[in-house]
């Protein structure tokens, strides 16, 4: 069943509906988890070039880019959690004080209920889908909410989902953000969202009046930091490569770029060199008019110079791969996350320095090392806080489902993939199993003198 906009009553019985049947205890078996599991890769396998065709239509993105970033990440996800659900739902035994002997205790992991999965317009299935793998995988009952700002693809999720996933307890409702805060004040068992900070804050505020917990994937500047002993060639080909995936638009691409100055010259020529190998056109597609003039504005009002690109096509919401050198730390440019194919590259004096204006500015989601020198590379990371990090590369630690993904401070809390979306939809639950005998009168009131003085002892 898919619930549309236009059918906004009957929004209101969803979340009843799917209690329903979490209540009945149909979502827990790990058959019906794995069967959700294997309807997601199924997905991804045969309606490939449907999600490519959607993906087109909303973001012009190429058929690679789409299989990369959307089709492909989503079915290693679902694959790596049913290769290892059975050993993630197995009870974890625990030790015991000797006060508490004889006994049992152990932790399991309980589905939590209803969860409500809230995704972007940038990576529109990935980013929607994959955090559906760790609900299912948890055993929860799910309620879908794909971006308005990808249409085609929230109509393609809208009508698929209910051709490979279980109808009753995983149900799609499209619409406006309005949509999205009615949903909300319905009180889910957790929610988590992906998008912008300033929107994460409207969903941590609306999901605070029905004590909601929430994920939150959000963005922030990510920076890459490059020393002087850094292989530069290699780092000009992945910063530029990264940069451009998805015309930027991307909420671990690199964001900005503090270079040694005594390598940053060549760093520079070659990114910019790259730059112009990698892209098929001119110019790359920008999702809507809103974010086109976003962007164009932050390469009119720059300091810096711009050494390629900064050109742009209204007509086509189209804009150049922009590289601007040396912008002043208070241009806009520097200050708000870029989402787009825009690369500020800053000289610094030394990667203490790199890690000082790190240091001085909300907490990144992602951060990139490039050297050659394996402690530096730890000690930049030990020194700098942010959500995940990468040596030597950007954007691949989102690929690793072995890897926890999430931000910290303003760029986001919680993290999930893997195991961790496992257990970040589950309830890590508590139980202590103790036989009826022996039952010691000692430990029950009056107490005497002697039962305290062995109970301080015991306790």
């Amino acid at each position: 069943m898919t619930v549309h906009e236009a059918q906004a009553p009957a929004n209101s019985h969803v979340l009843a509906d799917i209690r329903r049947v979490f209540a009945s205890g149909r979502t827990r078996s790990l058959d019906w988890r794995l069967q959700q599991l294997r309807g997601i890769e199924r997905l991804c396998d045969e309606r490939e070039a449907d999600i490519a065709e959607a993906l087109a239509a909303d973001l012009g993105r190429s058929a690679v880019e789409a299989w990369l970033g959307d089709v492909a990440s989503t079915k290693a996800e679902a694959v790596f959690a049913r290769k290892h659900l059975r050993k993630w739902l197995a009870r974890q035994r625990v030790s015991l004080p000797i006060a508490q002997l004889p006994g049992r205790a152990w932790i399991q992991y309980d589905p939590l209920g209803v969860v409500l999965v809230i995704g972007p317009w940038n990576y529109p299935f990935y980013l929607l889908m994959a955090p559906v793998v760790a609900a299912v995988a948890a055993g929860n009952g799910v309620v879908i909410k794909p971006s308005e700002l990808a249409p085609a693809t929230s109509a393609l999720v809208a009508r698929l989902v209910p051709q490979y996933l279980d109808t009753d307890a995983i149900r799609v409702v499209e619409g406006d953000a309005q949509t999205t805060q009615d949903l909300l004040a319905m009180g889910f068992d957790h929610a988590l969202f992906t998008g912008g900070t300033e929107i994460g804050r409207k969903i941590m505020t609306a999901a605070a009046s029905t004590l909601t917990p929430v994920t939150l994937e959000l963005g922030g500047k990510s920076p890459a930091i490059v020393a002087a002993d850094a292989d530069i060639e290699v780092t000009a080909r992945r910063l530029a490569y990264t940069k451009l995936i998805n015309s930027g638009q991307t909420c671990i691409a690199p964001d900005y770029v503090l270079v040694d100055a005594a390598v940053a010259d060549e760093l520079v020529a070659k990114i910019v060199a790259n730059i112009a190998e990698y892209r098929s056109a001119p110019s790359l597609p920008i999702v809507n008019e809103r974010q086109f003039d976003r962007l164009t504005t932050l390469i009119a009002t720059t300091s810096g110079t711009v050494v390629t690109g900064g050109g742009s096509e209204h007509a086509g919401l189209r804009i150049e791969p922009t590289v601007i050198v040396d912008p002043s730390p208070d241009d806009a440019v520097m200050s708000d996350e870029i989402f787009g194919p825009i690369l500020p590259i800053m000289r610094v004096k030394s990667s203490s320095a790199a890690v000082e204006f790190v240091n001085s500015r909300p907490k990144p989601l992602a951060l990139y090392v490039f050297t050659k020198n394996s402690s530096a590379a730890r000690d930049i990371i030990d020194r700098t806080p942010s959500g995940g990090a990468v040596v030597n590369h950007a954007m691949m630690h989102c690929l690793v489902p072995q890897l926890p993904f999430g931000g910290v401070g303003a760029s986001g809390m919680g993290a999930y993939h893997g195991k961790w979306g496992f257990e970040a939809l589950s309830h890590r639950r508590a139980v202590l199993a103790k036989p009826s005998r022996p039952d010691p009168s000692i430990v029950y009131p009056p107490y005497s003198d002697r039962a305290l003085k062995l109970m301080r002892k015991l306790f």
